[in-house]
This record gives C-alpha cells, sequence and structure tokens, in this order.
C-alpha cells in the first residue's frame, strides 16, 4: 500500500517545479519502498508472510514481484532456494564463478542469472508500454516516471545485491556451510541499509524467520 500510494503522489506532482533536495529525498525514500517490496516477496518465498499458507504466500510473492520489476516469480523462487541449498558454491546462480569477483561483475552475473535475453526483450517491452499507457493515456510526465518509477527499481536491485549478497558472501574464508557473514551494524542502521537482510547468516540458519525477527536471533546468536 505504501509503495503504490508514494508512487502515485509523486507521479501526479511536476518534477520539474520540485527543489532537487525533495527530488533526491523522493528517490531515496522510493528506492527503500521498493526494496521493502522485494522483502515481502523475499518472505514470501520463504513462506513467512502468513506461514501455514503457501497459497497466500505464493499470491502475494507474485504481485509485489511484478510491482517490483515485473519478474517471474517461479523462476526467482526456483533460484533462490538453489542458493539456499549451494550457498557460496559453484551451483549458487547468486555467486560469482570465478570470473567476477569484482563488485561491477559479479552485479551483471548477478542480474544476468535473473534475465535472460529473451526476458530482457519482453521486460523491455513491458517498460516501454507502461511509459507510453502513462505518458499519453494518464498524461504523466515521463520525466516523473523515470526518477520515481525506474530509477528505485536499478537503485534498488543495487542494494540488494550489495547488502543481500556481495558483503555477505564475498569473503571467501567464511567457515560455516552457507558461505555467509554478518553485518555488526546497529539495529537502526541495519534496518536503514537493507531490512536487517544484513544479518545474512541468521537468515540462512533460520530461513524460516521473517525479517523482522532477524535481529533478536541475532542478539542471541552473540
Amino acid at each position: 500500500m505504501l509503495w503504490v500510494s508514494s508512487l502515485a503522489v509523486l507521479l501526479l506532482m511536476d518534477a520539474a517545479q520540485l527543489p532537487l533536495p525533495w527530488i533526491l529525498l523522493a528517490i531515496l525514500g522510493r528506492t527503500y519502498i521498493q526494496t521493502g517490496l522485494f522483502i515481502v516477496v523475499h518472505d514470501a518465498i520463504h513462506g513467512s508472510v502468513l506461514p501455514r499458507n503457501q497459497r497466500f504466500n505464493h499470491g502475494i510473492g507474485k504481485l509485489s514481484l511484478t510491482l517490483y520489476a515485473l519478474l517471474s516469480y517461479e523462476k526467482l523462487f526456483r533460484n533462490h532456494w538453489q542458493h539456499h541449498r549451494h550457498a557460496g558454491q559453484e551451483n549458487d546462480p547468486d555467486f560469482h564463478d570465478g570470473n567476477h569477483r569484482h563488485i561491477a561483475s559479479w552485479y551483471w552475473k548477478f542480474m544476468q542469472e535473473y534475465l535472460d535475453d529473451k526476458e530482457r526483450t519482453i521486460i523491455l517491452f513491458k517498460i516501454i508500454a507502461i511509459f507510453i499507457t502513462f505518458k499519453f493515456g494518464l498524461h504523466i510526465s515521463a520525466v516523473s516516471l523515470l526518477l520515481f518509477w525506474f530509477l528505485p527499481i536499478v537503485l534498488s536491485s543495487m542494494q540488494l545485491f550489495l547488502f543481500g549478497t556481495y558483503l555477505p558472501h564475498r569473503s571467501e574464508d567464511s567457515e560455516n556451510s552457507h558461505h555467509a557473514v554478518s553485518s555488526n551494524y546497529p539495529l537502526i542502521l541495519s534496518f536503514l541499509t537493507c531490512y536487517h537482510f544484513g544479518y545474512h547468516w541468521e537468515h540462512h540458519e533460520y530461513p524460516h524467520l521473517p525479517w523482522y525477527k532477524l535481529p533478536s536471533m541475532r542478539q542471541i546468536q552473540r
């Protein structure tokens, strides 16, 4: 609801009339909400949005992922569980293959695992259709769409990759079966960076826990 309402309010505004600091703040806010939408998808995959009701979890997961970036829930579901089974190893779709260790090349490889050429083409046509519909059908500024809808999608994917994949799994010296380390951020910073997703070892060890219960488990493990 926050994702929909914030987008609606911002698209109805004239971005050209907004001060630059407000535009930057709006982009950051929308990016954070965008990331939160993906966290809902992630918890739906783990069945923790509404425990013991997989039909609801899958339904809210599909809806949230469509709103997030028009992605396939089924493919994300398969890849994410493969990541948990082979975290930080050769068969992990989220991990580098030995040739993409740099953060930029790893991010590109990470994105390719979820979007092949056909899927990228389909999404491109969907994005173009959305821009045309909003621009000419609803008379929404293309600049507003770019700033408050499209840009937060890109920035959110980078945020999720940085705090949910790169930082937790980059160390090859992590001595645990999940090949994952957790951040030592305090509670507020952990929430602001990526909804406590930085407490990553705890997530792999207790995948059934929703995001808001990870800090409590982190305290117990300490």
